[in-house]
């Protein structure tokens, strides 16, 4: 059971100013190569599994972000770590 949430908005910065749309499309594609549950939202992407684990998919965004031209990326992340378990569902099924 997954033990953490976590929303992640990451913001490449390229040098020459230019679209960074498609670097965060390549984050969100580690994402979902990852095999944790996601939700993609407007402004950030949200994660549930293992806390461990989310931190090092954070980290291999990071990279890609450099690995793609940007040169920097700042990260805003929210955490929730509940160790007896803790889904999406939880915290939303009575708005849906």
């Amino acid at each position: 059971m997954a033990n953490a949430l976590v929303s992640i908005q990451i913001i490449p910065k390229l040098a020459n100013g230019g679209d960074t749309y498609p670097l965060v499309d390549e984050a969100i594609k580690i994402i979902a190569e990852s095999g944790v549950q996601y939700e993609v939202h407007p402004l950030e992407t949200t994660m549930e599994g293992d806390l461990s684990q989310i931190m090092s998919i954070i980290e291999k965004m990071n990279q890609r972000m450099i690995e793609l031209g940007s040169i920097s990326v700042i990260s805003q992340v929210k955490i929730v770590y509940k160790p007896d378990g803790i889904t999406m569902g939880s915290l939303t099924e009575k708005y849906r």
